[in-house]
């Protein structure tokens, strides 16, 4: 079964991968979904066929033909941590390592898996045969609020809301050092990185990215803040923290780790490193979801308490960081 869409590009899109592009706008599905239609010609470039790494252009013409795959996916009774269900929809507290769904070195334990052996055959099939029900991602190691459909039909609600930006989330965050204002607004471009294609920086062009701050508590060496999404790039708190240089605490990828032990006083880095201890992933966790109930019409909203890991973390920040560092 095939479903066809054409795109035209635009100059602010110009420069990127065609199959990062596509990964990109359609999130429901993978970039090796992609370059599976890609390599099949079921994604033609002004009307002929092309490879994966084709660079986009300004006025270019995509025109995919969706192709809905059989999954060879296995359900795993892995328990999962539900905050709402009913008909429609599940709303699940997905805890930090954790993968959504499978990719390179995570096939069978993912919540993907999870979720076949908890709704068989009750879940959307809209997206990549790898995804069914899945409607927005959060990175492994980020814990949290994520809503999964039970059918086409409400994923395409839920996934035209994260479209249109009407979904609103809110995610608590530890970052190193202490904020220069109490709350601001993050507001630049954001594309893949040229050097590592696993991570994404802050570029002149690329992916508009809003993000809000404020600031909940200040450790000294250490923030405690509320952020708030106006769009939802990939990793895109990660970046932005890093690019104020206040990366989020235990994020290995964006400098979140021993990079910044280095650079506390010498008294201080012996406590840092115990804090990174009981941290071992970035301390970032989606704590509230809020949206339009595709049935009822009305607004929903769901929380969920911190990951037993950052509440410890936070309980121990006094006396780490804010007491005299010589005691």
């Amino acid at each position: 079964m095939t479903d066809n869409k054409k795109i035209y590009i635009s100059a602010q899109n110009s420069g990127q991968r065609l199959d990062h592009f596509l990964a990109e706008k359609f999130p429901a599905y993978s970039r090796s979904y992609f370059s599976k239609l890609i390599r099949n010609k079921y994604i033609l470039l002004n009307e002929q066929p092309v490879k994966s790494g084709y660079i986009l252009h300004d006025r270019d013409m995509i025109d995919i033909h969706f192709f809905v795959e059989q999954s060879d996916l296995s359900a795993a009774d892995i328990p999962l941590d539900i905050v709402f269900e009913d008909e429609a929809l599940v709303v699940v507290n997905k805890a930090a390592g954790m993968a959504v769904h499978p990719g390179r070195g995570t096939r069978g334990d993912t919540l993907v898996n999870a979720l076949l052996h908890h709704y068989a055959g009750n879940l959307s099939r809209i997206g990549d045969a790898d995804r069914p029900g899945i409607v927005h991602r959060l990175d492994k190691y980020t814990s949290g609020l994520l809503v999964v459909a039970k059918n086409d039909q409400v994923h395409r609600h839920l996934r035209r809301q994260f479209d249109e930006h009407t979904i609103h989330r809110v995610y608590n965050a530890l970052v190193w050092g202490s904020m220069k204002d109490n709350a601001g607004t993050i507001h630049t471009h954001i594309q893949r990185s040229r050097r590592d294609p696993t991570r994404f920086t802050v570029a002149a062009k690329g992916k508009e990215a809003i993000t809000h701050y404020k600031v909940l508590h200040d450790f000294l060496y250490v923030s405690l803040l509320e952020v708030r999404l106006d769009t939802g790039r990939t990793h895109q708190i990660r970046v932005h923290m890093q690019h104020l240089h206040h990366p989020v605490v235990g994020d290995e990828v964006y400098n979140g780790r021993d990079s910044q032990i280095k650079q506390l006083p010498f008294q201080l880095q012996k406590r840092a490193g115990h804090l990174l201890n009981l941290l071992p992933h970035q301390a970032l966790h989606a704590q509230k979801l809020s949206f339009i109930h595709p049935l009822t019409g009305k607004e929903v909203s769901f929380e969920c308490d911190l990951p037993a890991e950052m509440r410890t973390a936070l309980d121990k920040l006094p006396h780490l960081f804010m007491l005299n560092p010589e005691a």
